[in-house]
């Protein structure tokens, strides 16, 4: 079987034409979408990049493959010391070469990342350009285009390639931004609830939208008013059309090699991104529906109902599990994936009573999603002190997760925290469980990119010293003295 993983940073599903954006954002991942399936609730366990790649690798819940962050305390992966290699929680791509499939990845993550994990198991890995991951389609394309004419019609190989240009800076040629001037822009968020965000001084907040004072055409200053978000939802859909050109040239070269119709595609995301949602622009900050939902389209050739859509949750590692058992292997017994291969197959399936969810770069957040209620519980809220501790969304009602409903339904709060606590201890029990990567972050606090110090002095540099003080008094300690 030939397999091809496209595998697009940080891409939200409802900008994508196929789950039914009214902006053509993605018509060649379209057609591949009428020859699969759709998956309608798909979720990353653990965001954003390195937590959710490193599920991707492992086939692990971020709890269990340790690196729960970026880097540093909580960001360590787990496994087990020595030499060789463990039989029950095998990297996916050695698993896979083992069983006799050539493993290729085009990505520069490993590299950005210093991700040493990400480099095991593959036969051959390109990193195409020193970019870091600020390289655009067209420059994968120009690596991966050679590889498919010279190999694409070799059989049995697991070809990944990683898109990054949804993920901000849109570094994109400009008019891929401005074909969307006249089309329409979503309800949410509104010019009132925009207005309301004017106060807020956290990181990509509509007044905070970058951290440093230059940025491309493409994004705009602020988030003043609706002209200006969209702005932001033009350079955002403008990298997705972008990707989805490139993807377009795949699809030429397969057809010109004659095996279009011969190549099993899976189409995800590491996570999505935050528009709005909670005062987060162009980030993926939280452990939220914005961040965690994310794409997940799957054609096998020969399926019996192409352009299916199907409801049930399912995690990213369900998605390995998935492809493991496509290609006639075992799940391994130490994965935290489950395999969903009857869905494909148009068998019984149901998907997840819930799942867990969890983030620890910006803040240090678990949440609980059903099919109609999203708990989120903040351990530690970092630069984003707005976050209540307990937060519960009726998805149902409210799917922009705009009101925290908490206090109104204290059942469902319970019961929503026990599943997390539930799920807590169904980790501890598995074998070779360490201590919990969370608890490692809550105590170094989630401040990898930016130190309190750092955003206290942007505050008081940009006149804002009421949030300033506010932060400090949250983070008081001898390093943070105002400096009037």
């Amino acid at each position: 079987m030939r397999i091809i993983y496209l595998d697009i940073d940080s891409l939200r599903p409802d900008h994508m034409s196929c789950y039914g954006y009214d902006r053509k954002t993605t018509p060649n991942i379209d057609t591949i979408a009428a020859r699969g399936v759709r998956f309608n609730s798909c979720y990353t366990a653990s965001s954003p990049c390195v937590p959710s790649r490193a599920s991707f690798m492992s086939g692990r819940f971020g709890i269990n493959h340790g690196a729960l962050t970026h880097w540093g305390p909580g960001g360590e992966f787990q496994y087990p010391e020595g030499d060789g290699h463990s039989e029950e929680i095998p990297f996916f791509t050695r698993y896979m070469r083992k069983a006799g499939y050539k493993t290729v990845t085009f990505s520069s993550f490993g590299d950005r990342h210093h991700a040493w994990w990400y480099f095991a198991g593959w036969n051959e890995l390109h990193t195409h350009t020193l970019k870091e991951g600020n390289e655009n389609a067209d420059e994968v394309n120009a690596a991966v285009i050679p590889w498919l004419k010279a190999h694409g019609k070799e059989d049995d190989y697991f070809l990944h390639i990683q898109y990054w240009d949804p993920h901000t800076f849109y570094t994109y040629p400009v008019e891929y931004m401005e074909q969307w001037k006249d089309a329409p822009l979503k309800a949410f968020p509104d010019e009132a609830t925009i207005a309301s965000q004017q106060s807020q001084s956290f990181p990509r907040s509509a007044q905070f939208l970058h951290w440093g004072d230059e940025f491309p055409a493409t994004m705009p200053e602020k988030i003043r008013n609706r002209d200006d978000f969209k702005h932001a939802i033009d350079g955002y859909d403008g990298g997705i059309s972008y990707m989805d050109k490139a993807v377009g040239e795949l699809l030429d070269t397969l057809r010109e090699l004659g095996i279009e119709d011969e190549v099993c595609f899976i189409i995800s995301a590491d996570h999505a991104e935050s528009m709005g949602e909670q005062g987060i622009y162009i980030e993926h900050a939280s452990a939220t529906e914005a961040v965690h939902h994310i794409p997940l389209i799957i054609t096998v050739p020969g399926m019996d109902e192409p352009g299916k859509a199907i409801d049930g949750l399912v995690y990213n590692v369900d998605v390995i599990a998935t492809i493991t058992e496509l290609v006639g292997l075992e799940v391994p017994s130490g994965w935290d994936g489950q395999s969903f291969l009857p869905a494909l197959q148009g068998g019984h399936w149901q998907g997840r009573d819930y799942l867990v969810l969890d983030h620890a770069l910006y803040v240090c957040q678990r949440a609980v999603r059903d099919d109609k209620w999203y708990f989120i519980r903040t351990y530690h809220p970092g630069l984003y002190t707005h976050f209540d501790e307990v937060i519960l969304y009726d998805m149902a009602n409210d799917p922009n997760q705009t009101r925290n409903v908490a206090d109104q339904y204290p059942d469902v709060v319970m019961e929503m925290d026990h599943r997390l606590s539930q799920w807590l201890h169904e980790q501890a029990r598995k074998p070779g469980y360490r201590a919990d990567p969370m608890q490692k972050v809550i105590e170094t606090g989630p401040f990898k990119y930016l130190k309190v110090e750092d955003w206290v002095r942007r505050l008081e540099h940009k006149g804002r010293r009421e949030e300033a003080d506010r932060l400090r008094s949250v983070y008081s300690r001898e390093a943070l003295r105002p400096a009037y």
